[in-house]
């Protein structure tokens, strides 16, 4: 069995507040299609969370503990905007709201009404524009999760601000129309589990995520960490989609390296772009442990 047993911070050197810039095209709009979540009677709430890869910012998924009060779909928003991502990769730049609210309608909207304060940061136009697709992504993923929506039509999200439409999100977003998930912002891979900084006992590691590639595998590689720097690669390989290519879809395989610290890397290696990584997404785990007994005969 795998046991996590505890989280680290890691150390950020991006600023967060402006989207990166390359030489190169940004490998962007990846992903066509962003299915919603199923139903689910867990005990966690989902939260979307900005993310960095590469020269990009993506939208990843998180599963939180539940609070005890708050309706679904206010309680991920609240913790979007209040609350710290496991993955030091990952950010928001919303601000604590003084007030926060949902509302479904019958034909499948999404009505939130936050109050101006949760805007206070200052970013740019592409930062802008991802914060407000987490708040749609991170909306319509807990009204799925708890069945408050019907997940097999479109649904929109309607944002307020003081009761009010029409905000100026940021300074850059205009919110006066409802809004449905944009595919082109989710993370063409991300890794599911581990979570970063998780420690493991007993091996082997599972690991799962979903991703999307043009040929319908995925790579990985496997360094150790020691002392916070990442050392040579120790393992490589590959991990198929059943999708197949250009599909988004899960994948998990499963790893048995010797005790220690590793970050664990999967990313598209594209055809297309020799030698890059695409899509990376990366998580640091510790595994401290033994080999699980055989069964016996």
């Amino acid at each position: 069995m795998l046991l996590a047993t505890g989280c680290t911070a890691g150390i950020k050197n991006h600023n967060d507040t402006v989207m990166p810039t390359t030489a190169g095209p940004q490998p962007t709009g990846l992903v066509t299609s962003a299915p919603l979540e199923t139903p689910t009677a867990g005990q966690t709430i989902p939260v979307y969370w900005l993310g960095h890869s590469n020269d990009a910012v993506y939208l990843y998924r998180e599963f939180m503990p539940a609070p005890t009060s708050d309706d679904p779909i206010v309680a991920s928003l609240r913790a979007m905007m209040t609350r710290s991502p496991k993955d030091p990769d990952y950010f928001s730049v919303w601000s604590k709201p003084s007030r926060l609210g949902a509302s479904i309608s019958a034909k499948n909207v999404i009505t939130v009404d936050v109050s101006a304060d949760a805007f206070g940061q200052k970013v740019d136009a592409g930062i802008a524009q991802r914060s407000v697709a987490q708040l749609v992504y991170t909306a319509t993923a807990a009204a799925a999760m708890a069945g408050l929506i019907d997940t097999g039509t479109t649904v929109q999200v309607s944002v307020l601000v003081d009761g009010h439409t029409g905000y100026n999100a940021f300074g850059h977003v205009a919110l006066d129309k409802p809004q449905t998930r944009d595919p082109a912002l989710l993370a063409p891979v991300w890794i599911i589990d581990p979570a970063n900084g998780s420690t493991y006992h007993g091996l082997p590691l599972k690991v799962t995520g979903q991703g999307l590639s043009p040929t319908g595998s995925l790579s990985w590689t496997l360094a150790p960490v020691r002392n916070n720097k990442v050392g040579d690669v120790y393992l490589s390989g590959t991990v198929a989609i059943p999708k197949g290519p250009g599909q988004l879809g899960p994948f998990t395989f499963n790893l048995v390296p010797p005790l220690g610290s590793y970050q664990l890397s999967v990313f598209i290696s594209d055809p297309a772009a020799p030698g890059q990584q695409v899509g990376l997404d990366t998580k640091v785990v510790t595994l401290d442990g033994q080999l699980a007994s055989p069964a016996p005969k």
